[in-house]
Formats: C-alpha cells, structure tokens, sequence
C-alpha cells in the first residue's frame, strides 16, 4: 500500500472490548463529515462502509485521487442531502486507511501485524458508537449501510437499538454463508501463499504481498458482478489483439479487467487488513449472537420504539440474493419492528448499490424524507 496521508482522527477514551476477549486502548477512528450537525445533534447519519471501502463516501481519496465511493448519492440536493443532514463515515478498526488495525503500532513500537486481536462486526461497531460519543451524539437520524456496511448497520440496531431512529440496509444478510466464507478463504490463502507476506509481517519493507492481495480482489471482484453484466460488458471479446494468443497473456478483455482491479487495489489497501475484515465477516451471525433467533436480534424494535428499518435487495445479487433480504424482514416482522423492503432490478449484480440506479436514489430519499 502507498504511503498514508494524514488522517482526520479521533482517539476513543475508553478501551475497546472486543468479542474475542481481548480490549483495545487508545483506538483511533478515522472519520469524514459533511454538511452542518443541528444544535440538537437530531440530524446525524452514519454511513457504514463496505470491506475495501473508507471514509472517503463523498470526497476525493487522498491516495487514488479518485471521487469517493457514493459521491452519487451524497451531497447537496443529493438522496443523502448534505444541506439537511451532518453525514459521518468513519473507517472501520482492521482496516487501514486511518483507524486502528493491523498496521498500526503497539505498545512495544513495532507494528501489531498479525498480532492483532481478531475483530467481529459487532467490534467494529463498538467503535463506530464510541466515537458518536465522543461526539456527543446520542441517537442518529439514520444509520446506512451497503453490504458489510449493511451489517454493521443490522448489528447496530441489534445492539444498540437506542442509537438510530431509522437504519437503511442495502445489498446486505444477517449472516455469511458457507459460499460466502469459501470465496474469502480463496482470498486470504492467495494471500498467505504470496512469499512476501512472511507470516504478515511485511511492514517497512519494499517487498509487500501484492501479488496475493491482487488475486485475493479479482477473486472477490467476480462476486460482486452479475453474469449478465460480465457478459453485456465484455463477451469474450479479445483485448488489444485479433486473434488468441496461445499463451496466458490477459487474451480476453474480462482478464484485463480484473488483473487491473488487482493491481490498483494493491495501491490503497493492506493485506493484513484485508485478512482481518473478511474474517469478521465470516464470523458474522446475527441470530447466533442472540440466541440463535433472528427476531430476537430486533427485540428492542418494537412499534412502540420509534425505530423504522428499510431493506433493499437487487435482483441481480447472486452474493447477498434477495432471499437473505426477505429473511432479515421476516425477522424485523416477527419482532414487530416497522419495516419497508423492496428488490430493485438492477444488471450490475452486488455492486449495484454504489452505481447508476435512480430507483436506489427515490427509495433513499423517500424513506429518509
């Protein structure tokens, strides 16, 4: 990964419990705002980011220089209207782009490396609700999330249910699934298997696990598409050449593809890093985490609470099918929680969520109106 730019961050005063036993001290949140907060703190969201997302949801990325991840959908007169509503988007522990994680430094100087406590979803959003009390926010407006942020956002109103009037979760399933753990573990072995990783601990040197990381994101790239999008985008067409070549050049324009989202992945983001976060979120289990009922996840949800959920699957999502959507409803039902839910057909598959679909952006806006 390039060097990191300095970060907006905020040190949490209190230490981390962790699910693995373990606590964390002096922990760093890096985090992003937009738009004024109200006098009475009544108009924050939260947006939670996906695995290789960051805090950069609406501006431009310190080290790609590209826009931010939903540049579309947030900002003035946008679904999410930085001109109504203070917007935060803080980096999730494990990760590296400013928050505590691997490649931070521990007590004896030396950076944690794999050394690191093993974290969970839930983990992660300790830390996102203690820096809304460092920063004094009680209750959020809405709570967002896409994917693994969509899980954040389920774990959220599952364990704090007072800390969000409203929580919106967009491509996303209350547990990984035994297809979704089997492309992470392809991923994190790549990883391993990259001679350079050297048991993670890579940091300072000039050979770092690229090729690994690389594999690891065009693996899951795959995931995040749909068949239909692959085919309409790329076919079998040739890339830069008439005929095949007889040889294992990138011949087709699909290999080009995802041999360039490996290797600017590679750019922004740690292999430790993402070693970590794919196994929070094969640990991720809703249900398991309260009893192994769903519904009793959602218990303090009540009509009586206040709370309102919205729910949206795609179509065309074969990594998180509209089948795990229907489910979390079924739930939110069952612990008679007021819930909206819609699929939207979309051809870009999981991702669907982060491009142009102007049924995503009515939906966003009418639930937040």
């Amino acid at each position: 990964m390039a060097t990191a730019p300095a970060f907006n961050t905020l040190q949490l005063s209190r230490p981390l419990p962790l699910d693995c036993g373990q606590e964390l001290a002096g922990v760093e949140i890096a985090f992003e705002t937009y738009g004024e907060l109200a006098a009475d703190k009544s108009n924050a969201i939260l947006i939670c980011h996906a695995l290789t997302g960051d805090q950069y949801v609406a501006s431009e990325h310190p080290v790609t220089g590209k826009p931010g991840w939903w540049e579309r959908t947030v900002g003035p007169g946008k679904p999410i209207d930085t001109d109504r509503f203070h917007v935060i988007c803080a980096n999730v522990i494990g990760s590296c782009m400013g928050s505590t994680g691997p490649a931070s430094i521990a007590d004896d100087g030396a950076p944690y490396a794999m050394r690191f406590p093993v974290l969970t979803i839930r983990d992660m959003v300790r830390g996102l609700v203690g820096l809304l009390d460092e920063l004094g926010i009680d209750q959020l407006h809405t709570v967002v999330g896409g994917s693994m942020g969509g899980m954040q956002a389920l774990s959220l109103a599952a364990n704090f249910p007072e800390r969000a009037a409203r929580v919106l979760a967009i491509a996303t399933t209350a547990r990984h699934s035994a297809q979704n753990i089997a492309f992470h573990e392809v991923g994190r072995q790549a990883i391993m298997a990259d001679p350079n990783w050297r048991g993670g601990n890579y940091y300072g040197d000039e050979k770092t696990p690229d090729a690994g990381l690389s594999v690891a994101r065009m693996a899951a790239h795959i995931t995040y598409l749909s068949e239909a999008g692959l085919t309409d985008k790329f076919g079998r067409r040739l890339q830069d050449r008439d005929a095949k070549s007889f040889g294992f050049d990138a011949d087709f324009q699909v290999e080009s593809y995802l041999r360039y989202q490996g290797s600017g992945f590679t750019q922004r983001f740690d292999a430790n890093s993402y070693l970590y976060i794919t196994r929070a979120m094969d640990y991720f289990d809703l249900a398991e985490e309260h009893g192994g009922k769903l519904a009793d996840a959602f218990a303090g949800h009540g009509r009586d609470s206040g709370a309102r959920f919205c729910v949206i699957s795609f179509d065309t999502d074969w990594l998180y099918p509209t089948a795990e959507s229907r489910h979390i409803v079924h739930a939110l039902n069952a612990a008679g929680a007021p819930v909206s839910f819609v699929e939207l057909s979309a051809p870009y598959g999981h991702d669907s969520f982060l491009l142009d679909v102007p049924a995503l952006d009515r939906v966003i806006e009418g639930f937040l109106r």
